[in-house]
């Protein structure tokens, strides 16, 4: 199928019978089945190697309908890791892999790399020197080290800086992520003895000053990324923390690298007013930061370290550190990230793209769409796009797309690139914010091939 393609049912083979089948008024009569592997060629159409081909076969003949060969095939391919164009208006949608990744990222490919080798000298170097130094310099750190995930930094931190010690954190950040992993669950991981302070909602500089003892390793300070809490609430913040004496490790999770956003023309938009920054926390007297590589970093999936470089050097010789290294692919991938900040290079951010696209921009493209399909059943719809990932709760982002009668989430998901988007009070919506502009017209040829409904919902 070619792009924006949807594909149709076709009749197949009954259940029970095999190609080549009599049939006589009982039904049909079963000839021998088919041979695995003639089976299995059948299905060359659908670009999988050979041995999944015979998988797929083996698994139809067993069960009697050869029609199932074709059927388990195609499962196999949609179950494959593969590009979709993200409609649903969530920016850094956990299950489309977060944050969208510049094409062709790294350019030229990797086959080998300096990985891990000092080209100045022809010795043995080390892989946090390539990535982990730029997002040091982005972010105003003395230095960084780069591991597979954010909840493995502050891991690694902990595990590094307070193994058998005490760490203090307020009650109101003892906060789960992702996956049902938990704050107390990392600390418990890490050797370190956990101190709560306050109360859910109001914790005072105070009550870390009380709970000190000479045993106090880190005051951990842990942003509520995922979650907001409004009313009577009081925190104490990273400034006042750092007058304390303890080392200060402050998770700011999602993993905005500078409040001032120089990357963006415009400067920062509204809905960051809140969102602690890498930079100015680590000036406001945090020893280290950590968050993660793929929310509002806008790379592949890691967690960063950044900080002290006595702190960050700790952190690199433990033996954990080895365990939870990422690979060369990712480490590529977030030095690009790392250069397009530097560059302030806007279009090989496309997160940032995306989320400060103007909306009158959206509406245009909304609008063009729908005048290229000339359909009743398809009109611009005003949507809210979220930050999603973990990242802003309850910040919507103004934004335009389409509106289609009834249900066609899952006939768009079988599209070749399967389209993701959001059914709701009985239409389909599809938020172009996220969507690359360059994927209008598969989007449009997509759209086209639903068939046609009444433009009357309910």
């Amino acid at each position: 199928m070619g792009p924006g393609a949807c594909p149709g049912v076709g009749p197949g083979v009954g259940p029970g019978t095999w190609p080549g089948a009599s049939a006589n008024r009982l039904g049909p009569v079963p000839s021998r089945p088919p041979s695995v592997d003639a089976l299995a060629r059948s299905l060359a159409d659908l670009d999988l190697p050979h041995p999944l081909l015979v998988d797929a076969a083996r698994a139809a003949i067993a069960a009697g309908d050869a029609s199932l060969a074709r059927i388990n095939a195609e499962a196999m391919a949609t179950a494959l890791l593969r590009p979709v164009i993200n409609a649903t208006g969530v920016l850094l949608h956990t299950n489309l892999g977060r944050a969208p990744l510049a094409p062709q990222r790294p350019d030229p490919p990797l086959r080998y790399s300096n990985l891990e080798l000092d080209l100045s000298t022809g010795r043995r170097g080390s892989r946090h020197r390539h990535a982990a130094t730029l997002l040091a310099r982005a972010a105003g750190a003395e230095a960084a080290l780069v591991v597979n995930n954010g909840a493995a930094a502050v891991l690694l931190a902990l595990t590094a800086l307070a193994q058998g010690r005490d760490v203090v954190i307020s009650r109101g950040e003892l906060v789960e992520i992702g996956g049902g992993f938990r704050v107390p669950d990392v600390l418990a991981a890490s050797g370190a003895h956990l101190v709560e302070v306050g109360t859910t909602n109001r914790t005072r500089v105070a009550d870390y000053a009380a709970a000190l003892t000479s045993d106090s390793a880190v005051i951990l300070k842990v942003h509520q990324s995922n979650y907001r809490m409004v009313g009577f609430t009081a925190a104490a913040s990273v400034a006042e923390l750092a007058g304390l004496g303890p080392l200060v490790v402050a998770d700011i999770g999602s993993g905005l690298l500078d409040a001032t956003t120089p990357w963006l023309p415009g400067g920062p938009p509204a809905w960051l007013a809140a969102e602690p920054a890498a930079r100015q926390t680590l000036a406001d007297g945090a020893g280290l930061v950590t968050f993660s590589g793929d929310k509002l970093l806008g790379g592949p999936q890691a967690g960063i370290i950044a900080g002290r470089r006595d702190l960050v050097d700790r952190c690199a010789a433990h033996p954990l550190a080895r365990a939870l290294r990422p690979g060369g692919l990712v480490l590529a991938a977030l030095q690009a990230t790392a250069l397009a900040y530097l560059r302030r290079d806007l279009d090989a951010l496309p997160l940032w793209s995306m989320a400060t696209t103007p909306l009158a921009a959206l509406q245009h493209r909304a609008r063009s769409l729908v005048g290229d399909l000339d359909r009743t059943d398809i009109v611009v719809a005003e949507c809210a796009s979220v930050p999603g990932g973990g990242s802003l709760p309850g910040m919507e982002i103004p934004s335009a797309g389409l509106r289609i009668v009834g249900d066609g989430t899952a006939a768009l998901r079988a599209c070749d690139p399967p389209i993701i988007a959001r059914a709701h009070d009985g239409a389909t919506i599809c938020d172009l914010r996220a969507v690359d502009a360059a994927d209008d017209p598969i989007l449009a040829k997509a759209l086209a091939s639903l068939a046609p409904r009444s433009s009357r919902v309910g």
